[in-house]
């Protein structure tokens, strides 16, 4: 719900420019990780880092010191015990069950005993439109680069063992190595998620584009491409909305994110039926000329 007339809004915008670019970058790298989170149907594990992710920055919080650290070391150690633990993908869902709801208690824990403005622990989970100010957006887009340029030094192999872990192992492909590589990645990128949609809602940048382009498309090429736009229009889309209205951001990101899904999976159903159509026409006219 827009509150605001044209003017306010253009002078609100000025004061947000670091949270644009914030979750432009962030929607962006979610779209591409993204994609391999798919793949390795690691969907639960973006869930179970970033409960451990909220309850980092809620220490962090509590204790006066820099959130986004803390983020990070929560990101980090969830990344870690479920890369090295979570080997097959029942030990990883066990293992991403216990730690969920652990990080959420210790999460709540910690909120619950920090005497400041209640605004901060409600960020927490549901992200701050102005939170982001010049050193965190370095440090943001620092590990977005740093997670980008990894992702693609490990493209290759990564997308083998994701799409086909017997046949890479066979091959050569280092798979426990680039799972757990993967795994760090995913932590940082969690991690600077949270501090911009919160920790309950990361699904919608880190899954739901890359469900969506899944939806419409197969090719290597198109699915990771299409995944990044998903994730760009879904934050920056939802930034723009949310400077106007009087909801938290989190609420109009999943809203895009979710729509975008929709009109994908309606599309990519449709074409499914289309070819069926197309593929089925052959063999009932070979019947019908017997």
């Amino acid at each position: 719900m827009i509150t605001v007339d044209w003017e306010t809004y253009v002078q609100l915008l000025a004061l947000v420019q670091n949270s644009i670019i914030a979750a432009a970058v962030l929607g962006i790298l979610g779209g591409l990780i993204g994609v391999f989170v798919m793949q390795r149907d690691m969907a639960f594990a973006v869930h179970g880092i970033s409960e451990l992710s909220f309850a980092g920055a809620a220490a962090a919080l509590l204790l006066g010191l820099n959130v986004v650290a803390g983020s990070l070391v929560g990101s980090l150690v969830a990344a870690a015990l479920i890369g090295l633990l979570g080997a097959r993908a029942r030990d990883r869902n066990s293992i991403i069950g216990v730690l969920m709801p652990f990080g959420l208690g210790l999460g709540i824990l910690f909120l619950a005993l920090y005497p400041g403005r209640s605004g901060n622990k409600f960020g927490l989970l549901t992200g701050q439109i102005i939170s982001v100010d010049i050193p965190q957006l370095g440090l943001l887009i620092t590990i977005s680069v740093l997670v980008l340029l990894v992702l693609i030094v490990v493209w290759r192999p990564l997308t083998f063992d994701s799409l086909d872990p017997e046949v890479a192992h066979a091959r050569g492909v280092p798979g426990r190595p680039l799972s757990f590589i993967f795994m760090v990645l995913l932590g940082l990128a969690v991690a600077v998620s949270v501090q911009v949609i919160g920790a309950l809602l990361v699904l919608a940048l880190l899954v739901t584009p890359a469900a969506a382009a899944l939806r419409v498309s197969s090719s290597p090429v198109l699915v990771p491409v299409l995944s990044m736009v998903f994730g760009f229009v879904s934050a920056v889309g939802g930034i723009l909305l949310a400077i106007g209205g009087s909801l938290p951001i989190s609420p109009y990101i999943t809203t895009i994110s979710f729509a975008i899904y929709v009109v994908c999976r309606i599309v990519g159903s449709r074409r499914l039926s289309a070819t069926s159509r197309r593929l089925s026409a052959p063999s009932r006219r070979t019947l019908e000329a017997t």
